[in-house]
C-alpha cells in the first residue's frame, strides 16, 4: 500500500475503487477524474488549515473555513490504514474563487503561519510552498463542478 495525501475530484465510488486497488496513478486520468492533487505524504494536513487561514486573512473573506472543518465523514468501506473523507463543496468553491492577484500574498502569509507552527523553514522549502498554494487553487477551480471531492491520506 502506497502512502498518500491526495485531493481527488470525480464520482466518489470511482475514487474509492481506485484507492482500494492502490492504483494511485489512475487518479491522473482526466477523463475519469477532473482534478487530482497529490499533496505529498510528508505534508501535515493541518497545513491546509493554515492555508485557509492565510486566504481569509489576505482576502478579508469568511472562507474558506479551516480544512479540518470542511472534512466530512464518508460512508464508505474502511481502507486499512488510509482515511478517506469528503470535502465540503463550499470549501472547494471558496478556494476556487481566490484571485490570482491575492495568491502571492496568501502564499507569503501561509509560509509565515507554518513557520509560527514549526519554526523557521529552510529557504529552499519556501518556493515549494508558494507553488503548492497555486496548485491548490488550480485544483479547486477544476474540481468546483465535480460531483464529489475526496481527501485521502495515510500516515504510514
Amino acid at each position: 500500500m502506497s502512502r498518500l495525501m491526495d485531493l481527488v475530484a470525480g464520482n466518489a465510488p470511482d475514487i474509492l475503487m481506485v484507492i482500494g486497488l492502490d492504483d494511485i496513478v489512475a487518479l491522473d486520468d482526466r477523463r475519469r477524474f477532473p482534478a487530482h492533487l497529490a499533496l505529498g505524504s510528508g505534508l501535515d494536513p493541518t497545513w491546509l488549515d493554515l492555508f485557509a487561514e492565510a486566504a481569509r486573512t489576505v482576502t478579508g473573506a469568511d472562507g474558506p473555513t479551516d480544512f479540518i472543518d470542511a472534512r466530512l465523514e464518508l460512508d464508505a468501506p474502511d481502507h486499512d490504514e488510509r482515511t478517506v473523507e469528503r470535502v465540503d463543496p463550499s470549501w472547494i468553491t471558496s478556494v476556487a474563487m481566490i484571485s490570482e492577484t491575492d495568491l502571492g500574498a496568501i502564499a507569503g502569509r501561509w509560509i509565515e503561519l507554518v513557520e509560527d507552527e514549526i519554526g523557521e523553514l529552510p529557504r529552499e522549502e519556501k518556493p515549494w510552498i508558494r507553488d503548492l498554494a497555486g496548485r491548490i487553487v488550480v485544483f479547486c477551480r477544476a474540481a468546483d463542478r465535480a460531483p464529489d471531492v475526496l481527501f485521502a491520506w495515510s500516515l504510514r
